[in-house]
């Protein structure tokens, strides 16, 4: 379903915080699927916190036990459909009209296309929403990696030149806010086609090297996969984002 779809099911990034499923087309994500057990109640499930989390940081999600399909546009549920029951007997037996209603909410779901982004407020509530799931993978990473692994070695670093008490949690806070105000500020500076998060360490100006090379080293092309998926969603939001209508009135102070 849907002209040059991929899929992608990545373990080590589930175990350490992911959605199941990253759906794209081409290098441009769609949206995520969140996958449970079969029959598990989707009431419950959409309470979790995981599911808030998700809900506020990616705009396109579906919520699924594989028998009941929900459809989250912007953190708001507005699609349902239910392909089969579970009858007494524990067989699962298709309703009626369920694969249409199914295939209906898939359609839309493929279709769906990241909004440009012209108001401040909507910026700043998009990419909050990314970069508390971003901080939150860290800590997940952070805690999967051995002592031996690249946010280790980056953790270390932060505590001899920045903060020596520096604690996993503040890292992770930390590191997911500097990609965040990077990503925001190359893109300030950006000139071209695509904006990607392995050039905009080269956008960042250069009357910051502080954070131009601070950037290149948490965010660039080593950074861990478990992570990089989410910046890439964060640089794709910045990518199609309105930049010279947000800049028009940064810093004015509104209700």
């Amino acid at each position: 379903m849907g002209d040059g779809v991929t899929v992608i099911n990545e373990p080590r990034r589930i175990e350490c915080g992911a959605p199941d499923l990253r759906v794209q087309r081409g290098p441009v994500p769609i949206g995520y699927i969140e996958a449970k057990d079969v029959g598990m109640p989707l009431q419950k499930a959409g309470r979790s916190e995981q599911l808030r989390r998700y809900k506020s940081a990616l705009p396109n999600l579906i919520l699924t036990n594989y028998l009941d399909f929900w459809r989250y546009v912007d953190g708001e549920r507005r699609e349902t459909a239910r392909l089969a029951e579970v009858q007494d007997n524990g067989e699962i037996r298709e309703v009626e009209g369920g694969v249409q209603a199914v295939s209906e909410l898939l359609d839309g779901f493929f279709a769906a296309e990241p909004p440009k982004i012209s108001r401040p407020k909507d910026l700043a509530e998009r990419m909050a929403g990314l970069a508390k799931l971003t901080r939150k993978l860290i800590e997940e990473t952070f805690h999967h990696e051995t002592e031996n692994g690249s946010l280790h070695d980056q953790y270390q670093a932060f505590r001899v030149v920045l903060i020596p008490d520096l604690t996993h949690e503040q890292f992770a806070d930390m590191y997911a806010q500097t990609i965040a105000y990077g990503l925001f500020a190359a893109r300030c500076n950006f000139v071209g086609q695509r904006f990607t998060r392995e050039h905009a360490a080269y956008d960042l100006p250069k009357t910051n090297p502080f954070l131009r090379k601070l950037f290149a080293r948490i965010a660039g092309p080593d950074l861990d996969p478990r992570v990089a998926w989410v910046v890439d969603d964060q640089a794709h939001l910045m990518g199609k984002t309105d930049i010279a209508a947000i800049l028009k009135d940064f810093g004015k102070h509104t209700e």
